[in-house]
């Protein structure tokens, strides 16, 4: 009897269980199953494009179906997009010519950037140095050589290499460094390892950095000792060059007695990752063709590769907190919406991106390929790591992207969250692709954390009550967004700061966008008031020329800009769909 008894205790208890987490209102069982599930070594941190990315869009569409979400994208729950996710060597090839001839072997004695373009070019080789052009530290690699046309050989690092703060670091780059090379007409350009890596003459590692490559320019690294080679027949030594420029921070440019043909290829490697989307239609025949959309990203880092703060071994990143916890925020309200349907004035978008790690592609790509029309889209909520709520402080962004946001927040607040506001539309999370499309955004944070792109973010560090409240709390405000009678207004925010690059003087307010390949540097948005806002610049415009730099990709565009002060104006040349359009920029301060 007793036995009997307890058979049916526990089987009350899993029935009482499974009902809770099947429940349509927000429940911690809720949100703790989810995010243990999708922080799983068993997705190992759901990378972008990668079969365990897959099974977490799975997952997510899955229960989409199961909370009554119509597919978003017609008839599917899924939205393919393509990416670049990584590089492969193609036929490389590299021959110098001298008194005698060198045969050079790719991955022995030379390897290809990951940003050099695909080219074949024939020219003499010219020794410029450590490749900097400086008019502020008086110092130019360049100055009395002609390399147009020609292949530079040039020293990593700079000649102030011995000075823990020296100006000369930010000219140190590769890409920046390759750049102005292209600029002064060279046709390729080779780098050495200084002396300090001669024990250790490793080549470059080839991986894919995420970014464009430079148009117009082969890129090669070059083991050591085959300059030393080179160089013994002409009765040079390059330790002695080296020493000669570092001691004296002066120039020792030449021409070399040699020419060089060289190959490089460097294949991008395109694959597809996913978007998921479901809706629920609105009932109001005036206001149901209007729509809230409610999203957050579900990619990770994966093993870490890219983008981790973790070093050591690779890992699983596990991303408990970003953003398993978004998404869980996103399935949770999916379906308490969805048991609300019947009283939903407006229709209801939800949303679950990949491709934000590395870029904000996936809502990128939706944004640019919504399943209605676009202007239809009254507001977006994001919510990127709700997950560590902590002595009840929660940020919230883009509260000044409407005039009604910041009394709805302050009259929701039942839970007596410390709220503070950013006003600022656009930010490191998917919103930013929203509000670059003029649509009001909200974006719900509960902070940073010592796990942040750890392997450590894991589930067990989910304050699940916290992220109910904060469930509950957004689910409030959408409420009032989806059934009040007027749609939000839409502010352009200005913002002083949006749109720096590293390193430079001055302010421009542009936003980029990382999704697809452009040739030039493509605008996401421009904040408000900006000089690229006053000279009409908006976003989907690809700037392709900045004075009389050319600009191939965002670090073009980031080395232009550093060669300006406040008060210059600029000529930029931008492509507006298939026309050219000039203007002339009016540079601030930062």
């Amino acid at each position: 009897m007793k036995k009997l008894i307890f058979i049916f205790f526990l089987s009350f208890q899993v029935i009482s269980f499974t009902q809770s987490v099947d429940s349509p209102e927000i429940s911690t069982a809720e949100i703790f199953e989810h995010i243990k599930y999708l922080a799983s070594d068993e997705l190992e941190g759901r990378f972008t494009g990668t079969e365990q990315c897959r099974i977490a869009a799975e997952y997510i569409a899955k229960e989409f179906e199961k909370a009554g979400l119509e597919p978003a994208f017609n008839g599917s729950y899924f939205q393919q997009f393509p990416f670049i996710s990584d590089i492969q060597l193609g036929k490389n090839s590299f021959e110098i010519i001298s008194k005698e001839k060198l045969s050079l072997e790719v991955e022995k004695d030379f390897i290809p950037l990951p940003f050099s373009d695909n080219l074949e070019v024939e020219g003499k080789l010219v020794f410029a140095g450590f490749g900097i052009s400086s008019k502020d530290n008086n110092y130019d690699d360049y100055e009395g050589i002609d390399v147009k046309g020609k292949i530079l050989v040039v020293f990593r690092n700079h000649p102030d290499m011995n000075s823990p703060h020296s100006p000369f670091d930010q000219l140190a780059g590769l890409r920046f460094k390759a750049t102005v090379a292209r600029d002064k007409g060279a046709a390729a350009i080779i780098f050495i390892n200084t002396s300090d890596k001669k024990d250790d003459d490793k080549l470059y590692k080839l991986e894919y950095d995420g970014a464009a490559k430079i148009k117009g320019i082969a890129v090669v690294h070059m083991q050591r000792d085959v300059l030393q080679k080179l160089l013994t027949q002409m009765k040079m030594d390059i330790e002695e060059i080296e020493k000669q420029i570092v001691d004296n921070k002066k120039p020792n440019s030449s021409e070399l007695n040699a020419t060089a043909k060289l190959k490089t290829e460097v294949n991008e490697i395109e694959s597809i990752s996913w978007n998921v989307g479901g809706l629920l239609r609105g009932t109001d025949k005036e206001l149901l063709n209007e729509y809230l959309v409610i999203g957050a990203h579900f990619d990770h880092l994966g093993w870490g590769k890219q983008n981790s703060l973790y070093q050591g071994e690779p890992m699983i990143h596990n991303g408990a907190d970003d953003n398993a916890s978004g998404t869980t925020g996103v399935l949770e309200l999916a379906e308490k919406f969805a048991s609300e349907k019947n009283s939903l004035k407006r229709s209801i978008l939800f949303f679950a991106f990949s491709g934000e790690e590395i870029g904000l592609l996936g809502s990128n790509y939706l944004v640019n390929h919504f399943p209605v029309p676009i202007e239809n889209a009254i507001t977006m909520i994001n919510m990127d790591m709700i997950g560590r709520l902590k002595d009840s402080s929660l940020i919230v962004y883009g509260t000044g992207t409407s005039s009604h946001w910041k009394a709805l927040l302050n009259e929701k607040n039942s839970s007596g969250f410390k709220l503070t506001f950013n006003d600022d539309g656009f930010g490191p999370s998917d919103h930013s692709s929203f509000y670059g499309k003029k649509i009001p955004v909200l974006f719900f944070f509960t902070g940073t954390h010592s796990d942040y792109h750890r392997p450590s973010d894991d589930y067990e560090k989910i304050n699940s009550e916290g992220q109910k409240n904060i469930l509950m709390y957004i689910h409030s405000v959408a409420t009032e967004i989806v059934n009040r009678d007027i749609k939000p207004d839409y502010l352009a925010v200005e913002r002083k700061d949006t749109g720096r690059m590293t390193g430079s003087r001055v302010w421009i307010g542009t936003i980029p966008d990382f999704a697809g390949e452009v040739d030039g540097y493509k605008l996401g948005g421009v904040t408000e008031g900006s000089p690229a806002a006053l000279a009409g610049l908006k976003a989907g415009d690809i700037i392709i020329k900045f004075g009389e730099k050319k600009i191939s990709n965002i670090y073009d565009f980031t080395y232009a800009i550093g060669n300006y002060k406040p008060g210059d104006k600029v000529k930029v040349v931008v492509k507006r769909a298939e026309e050219e359009i000039e203007v002339e920029l009016e540079l601030k301060a930062r």
